[in-house]
């Protein structure tokens, strides 16, 4: 039950009064058959960009096409209403009819597009199945849980094969266990149906499991976009690297240049070998962004071994968590296992393995954004 389409975004943009406008010239595209998570804190312009692709918004300027077919164009007075661009739309609130079972809920989308009832019947109970509700198709909707109305709502809006389906922050009105079954099931439904999508969301381990790529914005721009793997080891700039949870930063001077690679001095001339993600000058000052699950505690392997002197430990279980200070610059570092093996107050050795020091121009003064600890509200 393949249903494709691509969808291009070329230089969207959307003022909505003055000051900075909320989408700034973005443009991404997203093959058949994938999904493309949009990622970023809130208010950074990815529901906007979301609601002008479903035609809810009206654009400023750019182009929006789906599968080749352009639907919104400003310059060329193209906009399509919604209803005529063979979308599907999950949000955050449950969509669902309160006075209907979940049969006729999932139902309806099919009475207004010429489709048999025997017919119809088919492809309901095929879609039921698949959001695991089979069982359910007779109850009133009001009976369910939030996590199965979310469910009726994504069994709604794939009933009639959309050649594309938008996804506005689906799972954030659940609780914490039923938010990470309802994402993994749904990563096993938008590859089952081979869908095409757009998915938004603040939380980057959703945006992880579900993406094929990733796009990160910041204040209406799109800063990257890649594979997960690419916004999670290459992160573009600052910003990504710390919104994705390299939480650590240190501060140094770029002295010396080896291709890919760099040695910062990062204070009393010591140095550390890094990777450079900026094309940076001798002499110019750096800011490292650092995982704390890449920072080695323990004798030495490899390469920047230095030493450090535990702050504070956070013991949680199957982790530990030290603050250590590394010659007067704070780090946080995460141990996996159920021992937590040293002490506050403790000097112990560090090593930092150069690709997971990713050196970047000091662009300061940095905004700093607060986000939950990578460690917990985001473990999965």
């Amino acid at each position: 039950m393949a249903m494709t389409a691509t969808l291009d975004v070329t230089d969207l943009r959307k003022q909505f009064s003055i000051g900075r406008p909320a989408v700034d010239g973005v443009s991404f595209a997203v093959p058949a058959g994938e999904t493309v998570v949009l990622l970023g804190p809130s208010g950074c312009g990815k529901t906007t960009t979301l609601r002008c692709v479903a035609g809810l918004e009206h654009p400023t300027a750019g182009t929006i096409s789906i599968s080749g077919r352009v639907v919104s164009s400003p310059a060329h007075g193209i906009m399509l209403p919604p209803r005529l661009r063979n979308i599907g739309m999950v949000f955050q609130s449950y969509a669902v009819w309160p006075h209907m079972t979940v049969r006729q809920n999932v139902i309806y989308p099919l009475k207004h597009r010429k489709i048999g009832r025997a017919d119809a019947g088919r492809k309901v109970d095929e879609v039921l199945e698949l959001v695991g509700l089979s069982e359910y198709a007779d109850r009133p909707v009001v009976a369910l849980s939030g996590g199965q109305m979310q469910r009726v709502a994504l069994a709604r809006s794939i009933v009639y094969r959309p050649q594309l389906l938008l996804l506005d922050e689906p799972l954030s009105n659940l609780d914490a266990k039923l938010r990470l079954r309802l994402r993994d099931d749904l990563r096993r439904i938008l590859k089952a149906t081979g869908t095409t999508a757009l998915y938004v969301t603040h939380d980057q381990a959703e945006a992880v499991v579900l993406g094929n790529r990733i796009g990160v914005m910041r204040d209406g721009k799109l800063l990257q976009m890649g594979t997960p793997d690419e916004i999670y080891n290459r992160p573009a700039d600052l910003f990504v690297a710390n919104f994705t949870g390299a939480t650590n930063e240190i501060t140094g001077t770029l002295i010396e240049r080896n291709g890919r690679f760099g040695v910062v001095d990062i204070g009393g001339d010591r140095r550390v070998e890094v990777a450079l993600l900026h094309e940076l000058k001798d002499g110019e000052k750096t800011r490292i962004a650092l995982r704390p699950e890449n920072i080695l505690i323990g004798p030495h392997k490899g390469s920047n071994a230095l030493d450090a002197q535990v702050l504070d430990r956070r013991y949680q279980g199957t982790q530990t968590i030290y603050d250590i200070d590394l010659y007067g610059q704070k780090l946080e570092v995460v141990e996996l296992g159920t021992a937590a093996r040293y002490e506050v107050g403790a000097n112990v050795p560090i090593s930092l393995p150069r690709d997971a020091l990713w050196a970047y121009r000091d662009q300061s003064p940095v905004v700093e954004w607060s986000q939950p600890s990578a460690h917990g509200d985001f473990k999965s």
